[in-house]
């Protein structure tokens, strides 16, 4: 099995995200040290909306924390930012737990939101869940990480200062040495003064952790298994849901839940608009997400290394996760 630190999420593939689907696929299933897709393909319209399903679930408390310690953070921001007019955010999703840290920000002068995401379905979605906010207006941009942000940084005028959110826990999608350099390229966009608001799950026990990735109800199954739906439906594949099993396991040397695909059984599969004809053992896996855990103090330490200070950090200590505020010096 291909360790997760070769398996990160790469969200910089240029192009329409059909070619870079497509591309990824066929490098991933063809890979000869182990097969994987890249975990941003999970979330197309049926995927998004399955993930917003997940984030209800009792076992997974993630997102949960991420809204209470955002609750108690948004009122600070401005103390420590003064005004913000423009707030890029990327893999918004639904936007719902962005909801106070703008009106929180609106309050004090007028806010333009730029999410950035992949799924057009997920910002159809932003859109409705926050463009009617008082003193805030909307800008979607469907688009990878650092193409969007480039795009919606590079469009502000010259006294504009920036407040990018990456909340959640999307950095941990990265292994530890490509989530160091995506915030160097983060850095690379953004001014002096900018600020950064990372979202991080810090590390808990196993028993914990485990369920949330692979819930009784089986939604995270779903969630999984439709990325194998995804490539029949876009790629004219020929997968047999009814021959793989989601399945998540703990990675201790790099403290990472793992998400795979396992097939039930030896099969030949197709995928006719990669030309790609994959066979799989029984027992195989694909490796689908990696999701890696920080302590308290890695956030802080990575932001330094890229070119951040850390000015404020907030924690949840009922399903230990973190937000914490990186100036960019």
């Amino acid at each position: 099995m291909m360790p997760a630190t070769a398996r990160s999420v790469r969200p910089l593939t240029r192009g329409p995200p059909q070619v870079g689907f497509a591309a990824d696929v066929r490098d991933g299933l063809s890979a000869p040290d182990g097969k994987w897709i890249p975990s941003r393909h999970l979330y197309d319209a049926l995927g998004s909306a399955l993930f917003e399903a997940i984030c209800l679930l009792p076992e997974y408390g993630l997102s949960r924390a991420d809204e209470r310690v955002l609750e108690r953070a948004a009122p600070e921001l401005t103390q420590h930012l003064g005004p913000v007019p423009l707030v890029v955010e990327l893999g918004s999703g639904s936007g719902r737990k962005t909801r106070g840290v703008l009106a929180a920000l609106a309050r004090e002068a007028a806010v333009t939101y730029r999410p950035i995401d992949l799924s057009s379905a997920a910002l159809q979605c932003c859109r409705r869940e926050l463009a009617q906010l008082p003193g805030v207006f909307f800008a979607g941009v469907e688009a990878d990480f650092l193409v969007g942000l480039q795009r919606a940084a590079g469009a502000r005028r010259d006294d504009e200062r920036l407040l990018l959110l990456f909340l959640g826990s999307t950095i941990g999608n990265f292994d530890r040495p490509d989530a160091a350099r995506f915030l160097c390229e983060v850095r690379e966009r953004l001014r002096p003064g900018d600020a950064l608001l990372l979202g991080t799950d810090l590390l808990k026990p196993v028993s914990q952790l485990l369920p949330a990735y692979d819930d009784p109800a089986g939604v995270t199954a779903a969630f999984d298994l439709n990325l194998l739906a995804r490539i029949n439906r876009e790629l004219s594949g020929d997968f047999d849901l009814r021959t793989f099993a989601h399945e998540s396991r703990w990675n201790e040397a790099e403290r990472c839940v793992e998400m795979h695909l396992r097939s039930l059984r030896p099969q030949l599969v197709h995928v006719r608009a990669c030309g790609l004809r994959v066979a799989l053992r029984e027992g195989e896996t694909i490796w689908t997400e990696g999701s890696c855990k920080y302590a308290p103090d890695e956030p802080a330490l990575i932001g330094a290394r890229a070119g951040f200070q850390c000015v404020a950090q907030w924690t949840d200590d009922e399903w230990p996760f973190a937000e914490s505020l990186l100036l960019a010096s």
